[in-house]
């Protein structure tokens, strides 16, 4: 690595998860070293792996898939043999029966029953023949896709779970960007042909995935390791106190572990966290952009049971709505050697929240309590076979799509086209509810832009671009994608 060069951008990340450290990682292919500044004593964010009495587990389940090549090549240059290929199997937890997913027709009316079944049939006919408008929110445009029926089965529950509302109330745009491309149809073709490796076009389909031996957290803590072997710097226990900005641009970042001065910034913070710590304080019209977003909290309960084989799942969705558990992973499905031998298994069930209620506010022991009492109702595990359990919170988990968040949008990327050297980034840095791959890509764009690219990073949805076409996105792909945006506006000067 050359010597750092006074002309070099200064660049400060902000946040050490999958998009801060992929720009990082990105700026340093290219040269630049610079400083990540993350508020937590371990990098990942969400993505992390925690390591409790041998156990290892995700903060949720993270399968690595995608078909950006340029984000697999990053997978594969950093763990290289340490990136397993995995068989994927889900199922949903409905009245005390599990369903596969996708359904299996024959399995549907069998465990349905002829009736139930009869009725899922008549009423996805009565929405394709009188579909409901305007299609404004998610009940109304699964129910459109589905049938009433079928949603309030098999979308109804968990997503209240997930988002503590009433699917009337989130936008019909979540819908389209988390299951666009998946119908009834879709779902029926694949249980009868079913498709594999490159064929399989929907992504909620696919019948396998990369995972990390030892977990995702596997992926970003070896990233950092070669950042900073590489001078590239993170600072931990950094809360961001404020960023200071002016006509000129970004021009440094105050945290509690110190100040780092900037030309560059990008953020991958809560954008609601981000318009509060600009330094001076952000302008009238922008101040109300703050109160527009909002987030879904998470609670990991993992509990260590002694069992050599559980179930084949790597995860279960709970559509039941007499236990508070939304989902299970099984975390010796994902990978062998998250469990400390072959004797024991390991269990995350995962309860959605808010930072402060009852739930988040239970005593770790109760949470354990509760996690194994739901786990013997729903008759998965016995309560004898809980051996232990560990609980991790996690704040801000999801960006929840209500009707103010576009609001809020607006106003910050107006703001954002008047300071160019300012980019927002990751999942809660731009409050989209987004995979992996789409983090990394927007920080692999952010990089570029710093070194003289134009991507427009609000335009990058991977989702809708290649997932449900099938689509693999080449780097020369993304050459062009780069040549086609328009310049990222500069500061306005005098005598222009």
């Amino acid at each position: 690595m050359p010597e750092q060069s006074t002309r070099e951008p200064q660049v400060v990340i902000i946040g050490a998860g999958p998009a801060g450290l992929t720009a990082a990682y990105e700026l340093l292919r290219n040269g630049v070293r610079c400083t990540v500044v993350e508020r937590d004593t371990v990098v990942g964010g969400i993505s992390r792996t925690v390591s409790s009495q041998g156990y290892l587990f995700d903060i949720g389940g993270h399968r690595f898939y995608t078909k950006v090549s340029l984000v697999e090549r990053i997978w594969r240059e950093v763990l290289g043999q340490d990136l397993l290929v995995r068989p994927r199997q889900s199922r949903i937890y409905y009245k005390g029966k599990f369903l596969n997913y996708p359904l299996l027709p024959g399995e549907a009316l069998q465990k349905l029953g002829i009736v139930e079944s009869a009725r899922c049939g008549l009423s996805f006919l009565k929405a394709r023949l009188l579909p409901i408008k305007p299609e404004k929110d998610l009940e109304s445009w699964i129910t459109n896709r589905f049938g009433r029926r079928l949603f309030e089965i098999f979308f109804k529950t968990y997503t209240e779970k997930v988002w503590g509302m009433s699917c009337k109330e989130i936008g019909a745009d979540w819908a389209a960007q988390r299951i666009r491309g998946l119908s009834l149809t879709s779902l029926v073709m694949n249980a009868i042909f079913p498709k594999r490796g490159k064929e399989a076009e929907i992504k909620t389909l696919i019948q396998e995935f990369l995972y990390p031996r030892r977990g995702p957290g596997m992926m970003w803590e070896r990233l950092h390791q070669q950042l900073e072997a590489a001078g590239t710097r993170v600072v931990f226990n950094a809360v961001v106190e404020g960023i200071e900005w002016g006509p000129e641009g970004v021009s440094g970042v105050r945290t509690s572990a110190g100040h780092f001065p900037a030309t560059h910034v990008i953020s991958s913070m809560p954008i609601q966290q981000l318009v509060r710590a600009l330094k001076p304080a952000a302008p009238d019209w922008l101040a109300p952009a703050a109160l527009k977003f909002r987030y879904r909290d998470f609670v990991t309960v993992a509990l260590f049971i002694e069992a050599r084989h559980l179930f084949s799942d790597n995860w279960i969705y709970v559509h039941e709505p007499g236990v508070k558990v939304g989902r299970i992973q099984n975390f010796k499905n994902w990978s062998p050697e998250m469990v400390p031998d072959d004797s024991k298994s390991c269990l995350g069930l995962e309860y959605f929240c808010q930072e402060g209620d009852q739930l988040w506010n239970m005593r770790d022991e109760e949470l354990v309590a509760l996690a194994t009492k739901e786990l013997a109702e729903l008759g998965l595990v016995k309560k004898e076979h809980v051996i232990g359990g560990a609980v991790v919170r996690m704040p801000k988990a999801y960006p929840v799509y209500d009707d103010h968040y576009k609001g809020g949008l607006e106003l910050v990327r107006r703001f954002l086209a008047e300071i160019p050297s300012l980019q927002l980034v990751g999942r809660n840095g731009m409050h989209r509810y987004n995979n992996q791959d789409h983090s990394m890509l927007t920080g692999v764009f952010a990089a570029r832009n710093i070194l003289g690219a134009h991507y427009d990073l609000w335009e990058a949805n991977v989702d809708e671009e290649y997932l449900e076409e099938g689509r693999v996105v080449t780097e020369e792909e993304l050459k062009q994608l780069d040549a086609s945006q328009p310049s990222v506006p500069g500061r306005a000067t005098s005598g222009h």
